[in-house]
């Protein structure tokens, strides 16, 4: 579940004036709205603030990881193996968590300003009035609108993003697209964080997955829009500013995932396979 600026076509719902104030008043706050809101994840105005409040969902059952797992080691794959998400009270606090390290370490994140163990509270990335759209929507919308070197100039904004991250000894939980945003600053923040790659991969093996997040969720537009050779010069220098283990990694995976060269490159197979044979191609 994406987490921190989900859509939502309802207006912020007010807090009372008497929930308003700092300090005790974001715990009275998410309290409340932990009761009463009628989805898990909502925004709301506290005072001149937009806020976010997430609920902790039904716990997640872990057959389709012993598979993910089983699929893996076939593979001889470690960037596939699975990251669990057991949901519940426990996806909680790894967000809250992961929120508060990644803040600490100077990667921007939503900033969460109240915790309990069934939710929490953060802000939201911006002034309220501010429309903070994912790094995949807006390059989605530029790449229908033609506008290629756009998609390419954000595409290696998210890509030095990824860089930043890496230097600070973390990872990110998914790297999609989807999972950054541009603040109104035009700084890159990162949301959705109710797992822990690290806490079960080597962070070698974390950046890695990381790479191939990014690559599957965005070198399609790339390919699309004519951009992908400069793309993988950017690529290139990317990989050659991270770990050697990380590339080596990187390298393994690349060459057993070398069956995807005979995907066909047009629409027969679907938009998902698309999405990886574009990714392949940046890749290789």
């Amino acid at each position: 579940m994406t987490t921190g600026i989900p859509n939502t076509s309802t207006p912020p719902r007010t807090a009372p004036a008497a929930l308003q104030a700092e300090g005790n008043g974001y715990a009275a706050f998410l309290q409340q709205q932990l009761a009463t809101q009628p989805r898990s994840v909502m925004d709301h105005l506290l005072g001149d603030e937009k806020i976010w409040v997430k609920r902790a969902g039904a716990p997640h059952g872990s057959g389709r990881y012993r598979a993910m797992a089983l699929l893996a080691g076939l593979l001889r794959l470690p960037v596939l193996r699975p990251v669990p998400n057991p949901g519940g009270t426990t996806a909680i606090a790894t967000e809250v968590r992961r929120l508060q390290d990644l803040a600490a370490r100077g990667i921007r994140v939503p900033m969460v300003v109240a915790a309990q163990p069934d939710g929490f509270a953060m802000r939201h990335l911006g002034r309220p009035a501010d429309v903070t759209p994912s790094l995949g929507n807006e390059i989605d919308d530029a790449a229908r609108a033609g506008q290629h070197r756009h998609v390419l100039a954000m595409w290696q904004q998210g890509l030095q993003t990824l860089a930043h991250v890496h230097r600070q000894g973390t990872c990110l939980s998914q790297a999609f697209a989807r999972n950054l945003v541009r603040c109104p600053d035009g700084v890159m923040a990162c949301i959705d964080f109710e797992d822990d790659p690290a806490a079960v991969l080597p962070l070698a093996v974390c950046h890695a997955r990381d790479a191939l997040c990014y690559a599957h969720s965005t070198a399609i537009y790339l390919r699309e829009g004519g951009t992908l050779a400069e793309a993988r010069q950017s690529w290139a220098a990317w990989v050659a500013g991270e770990s050697a283990e990380m590339q080596q990694v990187l390298a393994d995976s690349v060459r057993r995932m070398g069956w995807m060269r005979h995907l066909p490159a047009d629409r027969k197979l679907g938009r998902d396979l698309q999405r990886v044979r574009a990714a392949y191609d940046l890749l290789a």
